[in-house]
């Protein structure tokens, strides 16, 4: 009964999201640079979501994945980041037992989803590039549609496997996650009792979502690679290998740190290498991938040189008019 007791307290009190407590003077430097880097990632998404939708030229298979990803960008940053700014102003840095349930599930199913889009949007460069002849019949709207279908599903399995599991776990009283939000891993640390099959499952799912889509990614790359290679001009070669670089970087930080967090054993996880770590794939990526994937091309730029003349062509007219 006592053990009962004890593990149902967290769902009465909740739980503290120690965050960045130790270190009391980096809390408004964070603050501040958050805030920043989280309206940019608002703003540059939800331009390239309205940017794509809007402009009849962008309706294609490679607008229509990086639609998809800034919708889960702006979602997945939209789960961590408010309680995260609440929380460095905030003395008390409580969360709820509801709203750390919600934001693991959510953030998980995003994030998940997300490691699998990424892998299927390298395909899609890799047919562009390496089979343009093949590109309308491989890239066709049914296969695009299943794709994006087949990333948001395996995202919304794996939270539902994983997260359940870990809400299982008793906590025996202990309340304070030292991390800035709810995670699979540091729910994990918490729990007072064997977690080898929460562990051995958390590294089977890691490998099928990182691992695995990494892989892909870098055989995809790896071709890319040799077909622009093969292209005569310096200049397209060096702008190829450019946007490709640019391409590897943010897959690099963003599977990179990820990998860093979940394919450690839970016990044996740095206390504050974590935090830091968790940054760069909930703060940095999704502001850096419209800028990366998207702001950078002409398309993008004549769309949204387009869409600022309509709308000052028209409101010019509405004055004229009020006249």
């Amino acid at each position: 009964m006592a053990m009962e007791r004890s593990t149902n307290d967290s769902s009465l009190t909740g739980f503290i999201l120690l965050g960045f407590s130790d270190y009391p003077q980096l809390q408004e430097p964070l603050f501040a640079v958050i805030l920043i880097l989280y309206l940019l990632t608002i703003v540059g998404n939800t331009t390239i979501i309205l940017v794509s939708h809007v402009e009849p030229k962008l309706h294609t298979p490679m607008y229509f994945f990086l639609s998809h990803l800034s919708f889960l960008d702006l979602c997945f940053t939209s789960s961590v980041i408010p309680q995260l700014l609440v929380n460095l102003w905030d003395p008390m840095k409580a969360i709820t037992y509801g709203g750390c349930v919600v934001q693991l599930y959510v953030s998980l199913a995003l994030g998940s989803t997300e490691c699998v889009l990424l892998a299927v949007m390298s395909y899609h460069r890799y047919v562009a590039i390496c089979r343009p002849l093949q590109y309308t019949a491989l890239m066709h709207p049914c296969l695009c549609i299943a794709l994006a279908t087949l990333a948001w599903l395996s995202g919304v399995a794996t939270t539902l496997i994983q997260s359940t599991f870990t809400l299982q776990l008793p906590f025996c009283g202990h309340h304070q996650v030292d991390h800035f939000f709810c995670e699979v891993p540091v729910l994990i640390k918490l729990a007072c009792v064997d977690t080898t099959f929460n562990e051995a499952e958390l590294f089977v799912a890691s490998v099928l979502f990182l691992i695995v889509p990494v892989s892909f990614i870098l055989v995809s790359y790896g071709y890319i690679a040799q077909a622009v290679l093969k292209i005569k001009s310096t200049t397209g070669r060096r702008k190829a290998f450019g946007t490709c670089s640019s391409h590897l970087m943010v897959v690099t930080i963003f599977y990179g740190t990820i990998i860093f967090m979940y394919l450690q054993p839970a016990k044996s996880r740095c206390k504050d290498q974590g935090k830091f770590v968790s940054l760069c794939y909930t703060v940095v990526t999704p502001m850096l991938n419209p800028l990366i994937y998207t702001l950078r091309n002409k398309e993008v730029k004549a769309a949204l040189r387009k869409i600022l003349c309509a709308l000052v062509r028209r409101d010019y007219q509405q004055i004229f008019r009020s006249y």
